[in-house]
């Protein structure tokens, strides 16, 4: 079999059985295919100014006209005329990357006037820039021993990835709550040295199920056990509260979250992600975060682009109204054909296929027949059994779009081999 070429080969130490690894690679790969689960890149072109159309480059290098049901680009603020302009002048002013990282010549006024725009968004001291939400989470929570020693974390066993991760790597101890289960979490807060710092980590909305987390429950619990609030709002931030802080905001508690992270690629329609929090804590984590330290900034016309989206969303809560009505007439609409979705009250509409299979055949199907996009969501992005495709409706998703939606989905349920009337049941 062949070897790969390239890989450096240890000294001679005897003889040695060779390693086929590209034969490894094939069965790590194969085994994808053969659960229904490898992933395919779909190849796409954005619009501008016609989002959530888009053009698709087929394998065989055609074209054709899609529409985008599963981006997170929730508000469109991706292809809006202000954050546009903004990172057109700033690209302008002073060129492409930022050249550095944060402590060596890459904070410019354009990262400062982002921070300050999000600190104002959260009602927070401070704010701290990172180049992805999930590098926010992971270095935050990773580098929190090294502040409070002694810390324990406290995390819903359906945080993101990044949390998880961040939780791992820390080196702490760590208690893992049952999903939104309040009683369970006061439970391990009970068996616990009253004397540790604590922190509990969670977020507002869990994008695969849709569900809110018990902000307020989590705080009282918090304020009983003395214990810090760490709040992932990144399916929330622009999307709810007056001015778009987030699920907290609307709800009145984001003074009693001690640390909010959010990011800039969703309903902001750009890139990075961020804390915000205590002046103090904000410093802290950019003087020990190794993720925030040995990183290069984002680019100015990125940072330029997000600050002019979050300004604007702060007094667009009609677009924001919008968007829930345009997410509500979704799940009226496939509620009335018996389609077994998730709702929770929030924005994003999962339909539960529950193999598979079934999940990247249908995803496929409205593709090519209806020029639809949406991914397929599997294990272990979600548990076995739960496949499902995940519609995330925007205000610029016309009734047209939402017509030849339903029309594709009850065309093709049926023929991916699902019963409708037993799972909706």
């Amino acid at each position: 079999m062949k070897r790969f070429s390239n890989l450096r080969r240890p000294p001679n130490l005897g003889a040695q059985i060779p390693v086929d690894y590209t034969a490894q690679l094939d069965t790590a790969i194969a085994r994808l295919h053969d659960e229904g689960r490898y992933r395919t890149f779909i190849d796409i072109e954005r619009r501008n100014g016609h989002f959530p159309h888009a053009v698709r480059t087929r394998p065989d290098g055609s074209q054709q006209n899609i529409t985008v049901w599963c981006g997170n680009d929730y508000l469109g603020m991706g292809q809006h005329p202000v954050v546009l302009n903004a990172m057109h002048e700033a690209v302008d002013a002073t060129g492409a990357g930022s050249g550095g990282t944060r402590n060596i010549s890459g904070t410019t006024v354009y990262h400062k006037r982002l921070e300050a725009e999000l600190a104002d968004l959260h009602g927070k001291e401070a704010a701290l820039l990172f180049t992805s939400a999930y590098i926010a989470n992971d270095a935050t929570l990773s580098t929190l021993p090294k502040l409070f020693p002694g810390l324990i974390i406290y995390s819903d066993a359906l945080n993101h990835a990044s949390m998880i991760e961040g939780v791992r790597r820390n080196g702490g101890a760590k208690r893992i709550f049952r999903h939104n289960d309040v009683a369970h979490l006061r439970e391990l807060l009970e068996a616990d040295d009253p004397k540790a710092p604590k922190l509990i980590a969670f977020e507002s909305i869990y994008s695969m199920d849709s569900d809110f987390g018990p902000i307020e429950e989590i705080c009282d619990l918090a304020d009983e056990f003395g214990a810090l609030t760490y709040l992932d709002e990144v399916h929330a931030v622009g999307m709810y509260g007056p001015r778009g802080g987030g699920v907290a905001e609307r709800d009145r508690l984001a003074h009693r979250i001690d640390i909010i992270n959010g990011t800039l690629a969703k309903a902001f329609g750009v890139i990075g992600g961020y804390i915000a929090a205590s002046a103090k804590f904000c410093d802290a984590v950019r003087s020990y975060a190794p993720g925030f330290i040995f990183t290069t900034s984002l680019p100015p016309a990125v940072a330029a682009g997000a600050a002019a989206s979050v300004a604007y969303l702060k007094s667009a809560p009609e677009l924001r109204k919008q968007h829930q009505t345009q997410a509500s007439i979704l799940k009226l609409r496939l509620k009335g054909m018996g389609l077994p979705l998730i709702d929770h009250g929030s924005h994003i509409v999962p339909v539960i296929v529950g193999n598979p299979i079934h999940t990247k055949k249908l995803s496929d199907m409205l593709l090519d027949d209806y020029g639809i996009y949406v991914q397929p969501i599997n294990f272990p992005t979600v548990p076995r059994g739960t496949e499902r495709l995940r519609f995330t409706p925007s205000p610029v998703h016309g009734s047209e779009e939402l017509d030849l939606l339903v029309t594709g989905l009850n065309a093709l349920w049926t023929q991916c081999e699902l019963n409708r009337d037993e799972r909706a049941g």
